[in-house]
């Protein structure tokens, strides 16, 4: 527990808006990896964040219930028009627990076909929301101890 209640950030705040969102996996062991990538690779500081479980899955039909799914489009929608979004990145990741669950005995080799064409469907969801948005589908891939950021060509993927 920290010795005082109160804890004041040395990080001065700025206003400006950089018209980015990124979504991606809430899994904390990537999130230092995917700011370096989004803040010195794409030059996008203080982008918009949207975490949850399995990232840009949630707009390709995984949830279970209508209702989340609608909420998650709601909040997105909001932060389109609000922060007046002109890029969306969205990430999926090596090794994704959310992936595990819902393919149970999958190996990755099983596994990331399914995460790309995930980036397709949100990507085309994004779309259909705000058809000027450019939205980047990348996936982060482990190598060793370092996170590999590569773009995915979800209309490249094959269904078979």
């Amino acid at each position: 527990m920290p010795d005082s209640p109160v804890f004041t950030s040395p990080e001065p705040f700025e206003a400006e808006r950089i018209n980015a969102l990124a979504i991606y996996c809430s899994d904390g062991r990537f999130g230092e990896q995917f700011d370096d990538f989004l803040h010195h690779h794409l030059c996008l500081p203080r982008y918009d964040r949207l975490a949850v479980p399995g990232g840009p899955a949630c707009l390709a039909g995984h949830y279970t219930s209508e209702n989340e799914l609608i909420g998650i489009k709601s909040q997105i929608r909001f932060l389109i028009e609000a922060h007046n979004l002109n890029t969306i990145v969205l990430i999926q990741h090596h090794n994704c627990a959310f992936y595990a669950h819902a393919m149970p005995g999958k190996q990755f080799e099983q596994i990331k076909p399914a995460q790309d064409l995930d980036l397709g469907a949100a990507a085309a969801e994004l779309r259909k929301m705000r058809p000027s948005l450019r939205v980047l589908t990348i996936f982060a891939r482990l190598v060793g101890d370092r996170v590999q950021f590569e773009e995915v060509h979800p209309e490249a993927v094959s269904t078979n």
